[in-house]
């Protein structure tokens, strides 16, 4: 299932692979953008992901009922329209903003929405392409994009069961198996009980894909929980200062939330490591203290072991206490000193 973008391994025992994404959180400026992916460098991001869209490659200009934003969401009493282009980043600025972000040592890709997006992606040599969630059943653009070769993140925010198995389904057709399916809600910003976080393991399970997380919650817990459930990707929104605004500055992430994210997310990994019940040295020390049996009186030669005069106490230099019920009652054939080490031997 493994694959890698740009040489950097996904999957299998590859350290999880944590997204930055820009979004519209660059405000219409080119300075603020190329700030914005300075600071992800910065807070331990491995990639930065853009979306390459117009207004006009999302949608069209009208007005209408069917266009204008009524759902409950922080975007309500917007028309689409107007909303994309307040956010879309032009795409004359992407090269250079790809180049800064390489020289830092990120991975660049980005959001297609439309054929002219994927093309414009190709020419600049993005190492892969993200499927936003609402574009999940966009099968001629996932068809499309996966024709070129390349790995394919795919969200599920609004997905069904079936919306999954198809569009992996299209990405196979097309001799393309690099797929990775992010777990996603999309509420903006998303409740912790819309999460159902235990399905990222369940996707793995059931379409033999990589797998990972789009997070919209507030915060670093659902994201680190995550890893813990075998998330492999982690994509979060990230923006220089919530105050700046914009619209989606209620759910992104300030550098040094996302930094702390990060260094949690390794943490969590090291902890993880792998099936294992072989000590480490520490703990093989520590077995010092374990408990075992030990005279705890002075027994002369021939008196009887009794559990008043033999107990199991720390620490666990005598005999493991699995053997008192053994000794009970036998006679033992030497004097032995409170506070010595009971052994076998001393019961004929």
């Amino acid at each position: 299932m493994s694959f890698q973008i740009d040489g950097r391994g996904i999957g299998e025992g590859n350290p999880v692979f944590i997204i930055a994404e820009l979004s519209a959180n660059h405000l219409n400026d080119f300075n603020i953008a190329a700030d914005t992916i300075r600071a992800m460098a910065d807070a331990g991001a491995d990639a930065v992901k853009f979306q390459t869209y117009t207004p006009d490659t999302i949608t069209i200009d009208c007005d209408n009922e069917y266009f204008q934003i009524r759902q409950g969401t922080i975007w309500d009493g917007q028309v689409l329209y107007n909303l994309y282009e307040d956010a879309f980043m032009p795409w004359e600025w992407q090269e250079e903003l790809k180049n800064i972000a390489e020289n830092l040592g990120l991975i660049v890709f980005s959001s297609p929405f439309d054929k002219t997006s994927v093309d414009f992606m190709e020419d600049m040599g993005m190492g892969a392409y993200k499927i936003a969630s609402f574009e999940i059943t966009d099968i001629p653009l996932i068809e499309y994009v996966a024709s070129k070769g390349k790995p394919i993140i795919i969200s599920t925010g609004i997905a069904s069961r079936e919306d999954i198995e198809l569009a992996i389904k299209t990405c196979r057709d097309a001799g393309n198996d690099q797929i990775a399916i992010l777990k996603c809600t999309s509420s903006y910003p998303a409740p912790f009980e819309d999460m159902n976080l235990n399905t990222i393991p369940a996707i793995m399970d059931e379409f033999g894909v990589e797998v990972g997380l789009s997070d919209h919650t507030l915060g670093s817990e659902v994201a680190i929980a995550s890893v813990a459930l075998g998330a492999e990707i982690i994509e979060k929104h990230f923006i220089l200062d919530r105050n700046m605004g914009g619209p989606d500055a209620e759910f992104s992430m300030e550098p040094e939330e996302f930094k702390e994210m990060v260094d949690s997310i390794r943490n969590i990994e090291k902890a993880l490591g792998k099936v294992s019940f072989e000590l480490t040295e520490k703990a093989k020390i520590n077995r010092e203290f374990s408990r075992s049996l030990f005279a705890v009186e002075d027994i002369k030669k021939g008196e009887t072991v009794t559990e008043k005069n033999v107990r199991s106490i720390r620490p666990g230099f005598g005999l493991h206490p699995k053997y008192l019920n053994e000794i009970l009652g036998k006679e033992v054939n030497e004097d032995i000193k409170r506070g010595t080490p009971f052994k076998l031997e001393f019961i004929n």
